[in-house]
This record gives C-alpha cells, structure tokens and sequence, in this order.
C-alpha cells in the first residue's frame, strides 16, 4: 500500500521537469497518496536547511510551463560523494547514502520517484540495493540516456540552440565572419547535429566523429568560391580534434568535470588558416532555462503520469521510457553508467552529408 510518495530531481534541471513533478503529483493525488519532494536532489536528508516540500495542487498549479524544478537542481548531490570542506579548507568526499536510506525510512516514505540523467540514475540504482523503492523518469537535454527514443528537455534546448544559430547567421552574413556556436551535450552529439541541421549550419562537429582542421578549411575555401563569405560551425563542448583530448575548464569536488573552450579554439584557429575573422559564442545554461517547448511538455507530464502507475504496480527498479512513442518500463540497472552516443549510421547524420555540411572528417 501506498501511502506517501516522494518525488525528487537530481543533477542539473531541464525545461519540463516541473510538468513532470506536476503529473506525478496529480496522478498520486487521484490515488488518495500524500506527496512530498526532496529538496536539491537527496538535499532533504543531508541538510537540515532543506525540509520536504509537501506537493497538493495549489503547490503544482501553473508550473507545467515554467522551467527549472521547483525541487532544486543538485549538480553536487551525489549521496556517496558528498563533497565536504575541512577546517583546514581542504575537500573530502564522505559516503551519506546511509543517512538518506534513514531519512527515507524517518519519513515514512513508501515509494521515490527519481528524476534525472544518467549520473542519477547510477545513484538510484545504488540507492535500489540498500532498500529504497524507485521509478526513474529520464531527464537530461543532452539525450544521452539509452533505452529512450528521446529524454525531456531536449527538444527545448534543441529549439533554444537552433533560434540563436539563425539569430548568429545574420551577423555573420553581413560581417563576412567564420561564427563558432558551442553547444551543450558533454560527451555526446545530439544538441549540436538535431540544431545545427536545422538551422542549416556549414559545420557540425560532435564528439562521435574526431575533426581535422584541413576538412574545415577546405569547406570554408568552397563556401568562398561560390561567393558565400562566411560560415557557420557548430560544435558540441564534448567534441575532440583527431588525436586531441576532451576541452575541460576543471573539476570540482563532487560534480564531473565541467567541459568547454573548444568553441574558442576552433575560431582561432580556422581564423588562423583561413585568414578570415572569427568570433565564438558558448551558449551554455541558457540552452536550460526558459519554458518547455509543446513537445517536452507533453512528454513530461506522459513520464510523470506513467512513473505513478509503476509505483502504484509495485514495478520497482524500472525507468519509464519512450520507444516508438509508447511508454515502456526499462531496468534501472540496465541504463546506470551507459551512454547513448549519436549512431554513425543515424539517419540525421546521413541527411547531414547528403546536403554538404562537414563533419570535420
């Protein structure tokens, strides 16, 4: 019997997590549950300062379009690497997961949904084995989760990253510039190539295909020849020159490494070789915020609705995903630590060198 839900985001927030809280919330309260969120991931059980929130309707009304999460986002929240600061300054990573599966129990709390990506869901499925209950709903914009046809919040942060590529095209047109445009997605591809092909980019450059500069040059140099001087590159923060490494701007403790510059770099030096000036723009966070596009909305608020009937089945240990636009129920475990990378075969890479743009190979 349930009684009292839990619901709680992990990671960074996503355009539509609130629609997600908002459907699980309802549909628990169609079922007579008490609903409670946890505070900035597992927040609640490691912070004094951060109690339940208790979610009835008037707490959700209104927040499917709104972005963020109401809960918290938590990019340092990972229960057993609870970054915390000596007295001499210095950081350790000190395991908490046992005062979470206690706080859990404390609050006589029957069920958690957990919203997140896949770091969350190497959590969730840790926090499985030591006795919580679980149902996952994959969030992240980067759609680097296997087992789904799409996660929400991609589709706006695609949306976001395609209008400001067409908003840098007309500068870049009447400067005559080389405009870099990097883009979100860590280590894998699909933000820069779903919203460099739409907005019709000259060169896409992803973490799946290492780049060599003398491809890019040479696309530069036929663009010039037909009279088209400037161009339009985009590239993932996780893509790599051939023989090159990841471009990271550190680590701090608790949180995986925090990548970015290779946009800057890729200006400087196309600059360089083709004697054309260059400028770069790193969209980051703004891909994150704002209201969910129609799509992500509704895709969120299916998730939230659909981890609810799993709980309310007792089909613990699974994460509800999208395949062929029907929802269907996935082990956690089989998701935990795996990415799901942009297939070389795929049918939008294809459409992208069928209609000339470079990959950089």
């Amino acid at each position: 019997m349930i009684k009292r839900l839990a619901i709680n985001t992990g990671g960074g927030d996503a355009p539509g997590l609130n629609a997600a809280i908002r459907s699980a919330t309802l549909a628990a309260l169609e079922r007579n549950w008490q609903v409670w969120g946890i505070r900035h991931g597992y927040g609640t059980f490691t912070d004094p300062n951060r109690p339940l929130m208790a979610l009835d309707r008037d707490r959700v009304r209104g927040i499917t379009l709104l972005g963020g999460t109401i809960l918290g986002a938590a990019n340092r929240g990972n229960p057993y690497q609870m970054p915390i600061t000596a007295s001499d300054g210095s950081t350790q990573l000190m395991d908490y997961s046992e005062l979470v599966v206690q706080g859990f129990r404390e609050h006589q709390l029957d069920a958690l949904i957990a919203m997140g990506g896949d770091g969350s869901m190497a959590i969730a499925h840790r926090l499985l084995q030591q006795g919580i209950p679980i149902v996952g709903v994959p969030k992240t914009i980067d759609n680097d989760l296997p087992g789904t046809d799409q996660t929400l919040g991609f589709d706006t942060a695609v949306s976001i990253a395609t209008e400001a590529i067409d908003r840098i095209a007309t500068t870049a047109e009447s400067h005559d510039r080389i405009m870099v445009v990097e883009v979100m997605g860590r280590y894998a591809g699909w933000i820069a190539l779903h919203a460099g092909v739409s907005a019709t980019a000259d060169i896409i450059l992803i973490p799946e295909i290492p780049f060599q500069f003398e491809a890019m040059v040479k696309k530069v140099e036929e663009r010039e020849r037909r009279g088209r001087h400037f161009t339009i590159v985009v590239v993932a923060e996780g893509a790599i020159e051939r023989q090159g490494q990841v471009f990271t701007k550190g680590k701090v403790a608790g949180q995986s490494e925090q990548l970015g510059g290779v946009g800057e770099y890729v200006a400087k030096r196309l600059s360089a070789l083709t004697g054309k000036e260059s400028r770069s723009l790193v969209l980051g966070h703004l891909q994150r915020g704002g209201s969910p596009t129609t799509v992500d909305r509704l895709i969120s608020l299916r998730l939230g609705a659909a981890a609810v009937r799993a709980v309310e089945e007792g089909d613990f240990g699974k994460i509800v995903m999208l395949q062929n636009g029907q929802i269907v129920r996935v082990p956690i475990q089989e998701i935990a630590g795996k990415m799901k990378k942009v297939p070389l075969e795929g049918d939008t890479l294809q459409t992208a060198r069928d209609i000339g743009i470079c990959l950089g190979n």
